[in-house]
């Protein structure tokens, strides 16, 4: 089939670089998000599917909106059979929509019809699910709601963070997209609706939804602060200061703590919750880079009886 891959940031990539390799389809051009801003001089930056796009020399589109009459044009001269989609980051109208004899096929991280929307891999952490994945499905004028072409599953491992995970589903579902494209030229598959129970819902985090509460269980704690790496970055408060925390592990036998209560040890630096304690292992004060707790706490000579979470973020 002829396909205009639609995608922006790095996790799209996998599947770009598979549709490439497949031998079978023809990468007729690529839509991205407009150049944005990056770095210290926030000098403006392709993203990087538009940047894997110009080394494979494939034409780059860059609509301000995916409604603008010029892209829309230049979709039709084009002519695609097939648009795959993997984390766009734009709304389709439905004038984009028709433009494919076969529709915009959208690469989603998750198992459908769980955690609809744009955060899926954190939400699914966050909720301690134990097995998630990535699906295939045609993109309608609902948000995630289309019917399913295909699945690929992944298991959810006690360590993981969200950038873990989405790496993993980035090349499984890659290899999914290309599978899908396949059977769609063949005639093999057909897209299944999603069913109408077990729905949940997978919106943007926000950084008011990264910040930890202390009260909450040991096993929540850990699994916000490994939904939220590396973005938005789970926080805390020390001295009315914000605190990242990038590595936590739950620690059964000590629950002695008060929620947010600091123990200082040679090398460790356990806080209380709700359950047990955790230990702290790699944080990030304002303004600093990332360090062991362990040094952190040396650093900032943490007194006894002081605690986390106490005071308001300056």
């Amino acid at each position: 089939m002829r396909l205009v891959f639609a995608g922006t940031p790095e996790v799209a990539v996998p599947a770009l670089d598979a549709l490439i390799a497949s031998g079978r389809h023809e990468v007729a051009a690529v839509v991205t998000r407009p150049d944005a801003p990056a770095g210290r001089g926030r000098r403006l930056v392709a993203s990087p599917v538009a940047q894997r796009a110009e080394e494979a020399d494939i034409e780059v589109l860059k609509p301000h909106r995916p409604r603008d009459e010029d892209f829309l044009a230049r979709l039709r001269e084009i002519a695609p059979d097939c648009c795959p989609v993997v984390a766009y980051g734009a709304l389709l109208p439905r004038v984009a929509l028709d433009v494919p004899a076969h529709g915009w096929v959208n690469l989603h991280f998750s198992l459908l019809p769980a955690w609809r929307g744009a955060a899926p891999v954190q939400h699914s952490i966050m909720a301690g699910d134990e097995i998630t994945g990535a699906s295939t499905f045609l993109i309608e004028e609902g948000l995630d709601s289309g019917p399913v072409y295909g699945t690929v599953t992944e298991e959810i491992r006690s360590t993981d963070t969200s950038g873990d995970l989405l790496t993993r589903l980035a090349f499984a579902g890659a290899g999914l997209l290309a599978a899908t494209m396949d059977g769609i030229e063949d005639g093999a598959l057909k897209a299944v609706p999603q069913p109408a129970d077990g729905i949940t819902l997978a919106p943007k985090i926000t950084v008011d939804d990264a910040r930890i509460d202390w009260a909450a269980p040991a096993l929540r704690v850990d699994r916000v602060v490994r939904g939220c790496t590396p973005a938005p970055g789970a926080w805390t408060t020390f001295r009315g200061e914000r605190l990242k925390l990038i590595h936590v592990a739950p620690v059964p036998d000590r629950t002695e703590l008060a929620p947010g209560a600091l123990e200082v040890g040679k090398n460790n630096v356990y806080a209380g919750t709700g359950s047990y304690a955790v230990e702290l292992l790699w944080v990030q004060a304002q303004g600093k880079k990332p360090m062991k707790a362990a040094d952190w706490a040396r650093g900032v000579r943490i007194s006894s009886g002081e605690s986390l979470g106490t005071e308001g973020a300056v």
